[in-house]
Parts: C-alpha cells; sequence; structure tokens
C-alpha cells in the first residue's frame, strides 16, 4: 500500500430488517422465516465501512433520523473508524430501513424505506465541499435525491475530486449528470435501465455498453455482473475480470464493497487492472458471509485470499 486512500462516501445510511428462509416467497405467498436480524445497511454507509476496513481513510456525508436507528448508526460508523462529523441527525424523521428477504441460496429482495435518507439536501454537500475536496476518490449512489448527488458530483468536480457514481438503485440518470462522471458502475440491471429505461430489457450488453458510453463526459465504464465477473472500458483500456468462484451465502452488499474496494486501490495508486481484481476479490469475500456490514472483510482478509 503506497499512501493511504482519502474516500469521501456521500449517499443512504439505512438499518437493514433481515429475514432469512429456505426460500423467496412469490406474490401473494405467506412461507415462515428462519431468522430475523437487524445490521447496519445502506450503500452510502456500507461502502464507507468497507473502505476503512479496507485501510481508507473516509469521511461520510448522510442522513439519519432521531430515532434509536440512527443512533446506532452513528455509532456503529464511528466505531468503524469513519468521520461522521457530516452524517446529519434530522429532527421528527425515522432513519431509512431497508426489508430484505434472504434464501438459502443467497438470493435476495429489497425494499428500501428512504426516511431521513431523502432529507439529505444540497445545502448538505456545500457544508461537506471541503471534506469532498480532501478526498482522492469520492463515491456516491442513488439512495438520496437526484438533486443532492448532482451538487455532489459539481463539487467534485470542481474539487478535481475523481468521481465515482455507483447508479443504484436503478434509475434514469441525466446527461449532465454521466458527462461529469469520472467512472460509471453499473450493474446488469442498471445497464438495461440507463439505456432503455426497462431492468428486463438486457439485449446484447455491448450494444448496451456502447449507447451508454456516447452518454459519459469522460467514457469509463464498468459492469458488475455478479458471477459472470466485470467488464470494463476505462482510460481506453478494455477488459473483463473473471468473478473469484466462492459459495455464496448472501449477495447483500457484494456491489457496496466492490466499489469501495475499487475506489480505495485507486486511491492508493494502483492502476485499473490492479483495483478492479481487488475490488473482485473484496466483493467474493462479502458474499460468504451473511448480512450488509457484517459481511465486509477486513484488508488483512482481503490480501490473504487467492479465490
Amino acid at each position: 500500500m503506497s499512501k493511504q486512500a482519502k474516500i469521501a462516501v456521500v449517499g443512504s445510511i439505512n438499518m437493514d430488517l433481515v429475514v432469512t428462509a429456505s426460500q423467496l416467497p412469490v406474490a401473494g405467498e405467506t412461507i415462515l422465516g428462519e431468522q430475523f436480524q437487524t445490521i447496519p445497511g445502506g450503500k452510502g454507509a456500507n461502502q464507507a465501512v468497507a473502505a476503512a476496513r479496507l485501510g481508507a481513510r473516509v469521511a461520510m456525508v448522510g442522513a439519519v433520523g432521531d430515532d434509536m436507528f440512527g443512533r446506532r448508526m452513528r455509532d456503529q460508523l464511528q466505531q468503524e473508524g469513519v468521520e461522521i462529523t457530516h452524517v446529519k441527525v434530522v429532527p421528527g424523521q425515522a432513519t431509512g430501513v431497508a426489508m430484505i428477504q434472504v434464501s438459502q441460496a443467497g438470493e435476495n429482495t429489497i425494499v428500501v424505506v428512504p426516511g431521513a435518507n431523502h432529507a439529505l439536501r444540497p445545502d448538505d454537500i456545500e457544508e461537506a465541499e471541503q471534506a469532498i475536496a480532501e478526498a482522492d476518490v469520492m463515491l456516491v449512489q442513488l439512495e438520496i435525491p437526484l438533486a443532492t448527488v448532482a451538487k455532489a458530483v459539481e463539487i467534485a468536480e470542481r474539487s478535481g475530486t475523481m468521481i465515482i457514481l455507483n447508479p443504484a438503485p436503478a434509475q434514469p440518470l441525466p446527461d449532465t449528470l454521466l458527462a461529469k462522471t469520472d467512472l460509471l458502475t453499473p450493474n446488469e440491471t442498471e445497464l438495461a435501465v440507463l439505456t432503455t429505461g426497462k431492468a428486463t430489457a438486457y439485449g446484447d450488453m455491448m450494444t448496451l455498453v456502447a449507447a451508454l458510453k456516447e452518454r459519459l463526459g469522460k467514457g469509463n465504464l464498468l459492469v458488475t455482473r455478479g458471477e459472470k465477473g466485470v467488464y470494463y472500458e476505462i482510460d481506453g483500456q478494455r477488459g473483463e475480470q473473471p468473478a473469484y468462484a466462492v459459495k455464496a451465502v448472501d449477495t447483500t452488499a457484494a456491489g457496496d464493497s466492490f466499489n469501495a474496494g475499487l475506489a480505495t486501490r485507486i486511491a492508493e495508486g494502483a492502476s485499473w487492472k490492479e483495483a478492479i481484481d481487488f475490488a473482485s476479490r473484496v466483493a467474493a469475500l462479502t458474499v460468504t458471509r451473511f448480512g450488509a456490514q457484517s459481511s465486509l472483510p477486513t484488508r488483512k482478509e482481503v490480501d490473504a485470499f487467492t479465490g
């Protein structure tokens, strides 16, 4: 590790309410579950904790409610070494929650209720400008208002901070936002939504990639494909990274940990190829464990993992 990475994460903070069952229910079906847990989560907080465990110095910009979950989430972030100066507490508002169902096969369904995350405003991002400007990389996702995402991207671009936009959950994005992004990291569903507006319209991946690249100012795109690995076109380099073969227990936070691993290694000075391999190892370890933040590996574990 040549230098300590400095990462700013602008995004959501949720409490995950997780139910495990032998299989996922279909519409209208009631099944008996096996276990229930409350686990700190949210795409923003997951990425912040993941980067901190990988050795980065991390500043979190987000919002929680003035409730029990909010207090627990702030305490959790602090315990992980994440700077929470810009994690605001919203009076009279509930902390965001995610209702997660996980099957024995490791598949999941997730319903997110944003709560205080939707109270994170562009003005809050302006107050965090220094934290973003001091970072090597800013990670941002889409569980907060789009205007807030746009303000974060604007400030990072002005400050010369690399912008990695993880466009999750899937939604259409304006070209003005895509033009400022240094790297876009959709999964296959998000790629389809960004290009066709439909989550199921996968079609030919390369056709979708070509269509989306035309809208990207920097032209840098990385598609995460689960067990099929990663496809990327970055700085004129094109390639694929195979997924590491592991037994998946729970895929929750796999994408978040991948993005955190990618940002951390790039901020440390690694090449894109090195960073993508590292991020793939991080994600592989994550899916072998249950929960969101409870599944995130340490740097020592990732460095020792060979697949």
